[in-house]
C-alpha cells in the first residue's frame, strides 16, 4: 500500500512531454487555441448564430445561447467525418496495428483508455485533423487520479478509493507495457510519433476521453438490426455541461447514406438568453460523477452507499434493533435457497447492496431480511421475491417484521455512518476556512455519502413511525 501511495503521488508529480495534474480552473492545451466554432462551420457543420462559447457559466466553460430559443431547434450539427473515434478496424498503417494492440490490452471497464489512445496519437501528430479541436481540451482535470495522496485519502469511503487505486495501478503497469511494446519501434512506425508515454499522459487521455465522451450508435450493424454502440468524441458538443434537468439533447440523424450520419444538438425547452446548454449525463450517483467526471452533485437523487452483505455484521444491526435472535449467520434451509435466488449465497454471490437512491433500500437487500426475520416458511411463500423486494409492498409478512426490517437497516446505516472518521459539521467547517481545489472537492463528496445515509435513516425512522401507529407510509 506504501508503495501504491508512493505511485500515486508521482503520477501527479511527472512533468513531461505529455502531462496533466488536477487544477480547479484548468487552461486549455494551446495557449490561444484555434476558433473551434469556425472550425466546425468551416468543415460543413452547423453552429447556431446563438450559442457561443462562455467562460462565466456556473460551471466554468460552457455553451450559452445569447437569445431566446424555441424547443425542437437545430443547435449544433457536426457531419461524419469530425467526431473522433477509435476505428479497431484500421489497420492499414504500422502505427495503426500497434496502436489496435495496445487497445485490445484495455480491460473493457476501461473503455475510455482505448479511444484516449487514439486521442494521445492525434494530439502527438503535428498535422492531426483534430488539432483546432484537441487543443481547446483543458490541459488539466480534478478527478481523484490526479489528487494528492492526502486528498485521495480524504474521500473517507473505500469503494472509490479501491477505484482509485485500481485505475492508478492501471496506468502505472500500461506505462511499462507501452514502453515494452514501442521500445524497438522505428520512429516511422511509432503510433505516438516517437514521444514517451508515461502513466501522467494516459491518465490525462483517460481522464479527457471518460469527462467528455458520448455513446452512440456507430456505423456497423449487429444481429437483430441494432447499430454497435460507439464511444466517440464530440468537439463543441462536449461542452454542454450536465443537468437532471436537461434543455438540449443529443440526436443522430441519417443523411442519405448509412455511413453518413450527423450528430445534432437541439433544444429541447426553451432557451433563454444567457441560458447554459445542459445536457443530462446519465442517472449516476457521485462516484461514476467523481471518477469519471471530476465534480460532485450535491443531493444527488441517484447517490448511494455501497455495503457488503456480511452475515456476522448483519446480525450485529438486527441484535441492536431489539431482534433477539436474528438468523443471518444461520439461516433454514429454505432461506437459504432464497437466499441464494437473490444471490447473496451460493457458489458466486454478489454481496454488494446498496442503500440510498431512487429506492431507500436495495431490493435483494430489503428481500434476504425480510425472510430472514420471518421465521415462517408458509407467510413468505405467499409472496414471490419481487414483491418482498419492492419497498412498495407494505409490510408483506406484517407489521412486526416491517419493523424490525426497516430498524435494522437503520442500524446497518448508523454502523456505515460511523466508517467515517469526520462529521458533517466538521467537513463544512473546513470548506469554511478554505482549502484547495481537490480537498475542497474530496471533502463534498464525503459529506454528500454521508447526506444519503442520514437521508436513508430519516425516510425508515418516518415509516416505522407510522407503521408503528397502524397508519399506511407513503413513498418517499
Amino acid at each position: 500500500m506504501a508503495n501504491l501511495k508512493m505511485a500515486m503521488a508521482s503520477l501527479a508529480a511527472q512533468i513531461r512531454p505529455f502531462t496533466c495534474l488536477a487544477a480547479s480552473q484548468p487552461s486549455r492545451l494551446a495557449p490561444h487555441p484555434p476558433d473551434l466554432i469556425r472550425w466546425i462551420k468551416r468543415e460543413g457543420g452547423f453552429v447556431h448564430h446563438a450559442i457561443k462559447l462562455s467562460q462565466e457559466t456556473q460551471f466554468g466553460i460552457g455553451l450559452i445561447s445569447t437569445e431566446q430559443i424555441s424547443p425542437g431547434t437545430d443547435l449544433i450539427s457536426l457531419p461524419p467525418h469530425v467526431p473522433l473515434r477509435f476505428e479497431s478496424d484500421d489497420a492499414s498503417s504500422s502505427s495503426s496495428s500497434l496502436l489496435s494492440a495496445l487497445a485490445r490490452r484495455v480491460p473493457e471497464e476501461l473503455w475510455a483508455m482505448k479511444l484516449g489512445l487514439r486521442l494521445l496519437q492525434e494530439r502527438a501528430n503535428v498535422d492531426s485533423f483534430w488539432w483546432p479541436y484537441i487543443s481547446n481540451l483543458p490541459e488539466t482535470f480534478t478527478v481523484p487520479i490526479f489528487f494528492p495522496g492526502e486528498d485521495i485519502k480524504n474521500l473517507q469511503y473505500a469503494p472509490l478509493l479501491y477505484q482509485v487505486n485500481k485505475r492508478c495501478r492501471f496506468l502505472l503497469e500500461f506505462e511499462q507495457e507501452i514502453r515494452r511494446t514501442l521500445e524497438d519501434v522505428k520512429a516511422s512506425d511509432h503510433p505516438f510519433s516517437g514521444q514517451d508515454v508515461n502513466a501522467s499522459a494516459l491518465g490525462w487521455t483517460m481522464s479527457a476521453v471518460s469527462t467528455r465522451a458520448f455513446r452512440l450508435h456507430g456505423n456497423k450493424k449487429l444481429q437483430g438490426g441494432s447499430s454497435d454502440d460507439v464511444p466517440m468524441m464530440l468537439p463543441l458538443i462536449d461542452m454542454c455541461n450536465h443537468s437532471f434537468k436537461p434543455n438540449v439533447k443529443i440526436i443522430q440523424e441519417q443523411n442519405g447514406a448509412e455511413s453518413n450520419t450527423l450528430v445534432k444538438v437541439v433544444a429541447e425547452t426553451e432557451l433563454k438568453e444567457n441560458d447554459p446548454l445542459l445536457l443530462n449525463y446519465g442517472c449516476l450517483s457521485n462516484d461514476f460523477f467523481l471518477l469519471d467526471y471530476g465534480f460532485v452533485i450535491e443531493s444527488n437523487p441517484y447517490d448511494t452507499i455501497e455495503l457488503k452483505y456480511d452475515e456476522q455484521l448483519m446480525d450485529a444491526a438486527s441484535m441492536a434493533a431489539g431482534v433477539s435472535s436474528p438468523k443471518f449467520s444461520s439461516p433454514a434451509p429454505w432461506q437459504h435457497q432464497l437466499l441464494s435466488q437473490l444471490n447473496l449465497a451460493g457458489e458466486m454471490p454478489n454481496l454488494k447492496v446498496t442503500i440510498g437512491g431512487p429506492e431507500p433500500v436495495e431490493g435483494r437487500l430489503l428481500a434476504a431480511i425480510r425472510i430472514l426475520l420471518c421465521g415462517e416458511m408458509v407467510e413468505v411463500e405467499k409472496h414471490d421475491l419481487d414483491t418482498l423486494k419492492s419497498l412498495s409492498a407494505i409490510a408483506p409478512l406484517g407489521i412486526a417484521n416491517e419493523i424490525a426490517v426497516f430498524r435494522t437497516v437503520i442500524a446497518l446505516c448508523v454502523i456505515a455512518l460511523s466508517h467515517f472518521p469526520t462529521k458533517i459539521m466538521e467537513d463544512e467547517a473546513i470548506i469554511k476556512k478554505g482549502v484547495p481545489a481537490t480537498a475542497e472537492l474530496s471533502i463534498k463528496y464525503r459529506i454528500q455519502k454521508k447526506s444519503v445515509i442520514i437521508d436513508v435513516m430519516k425516510d425508515l425512522t418516518r415509516r416505522v413511525k407510522l407503521l408503528s401507529s397502524k397508519e399506511t407510509p407513503t413513498a418517499a
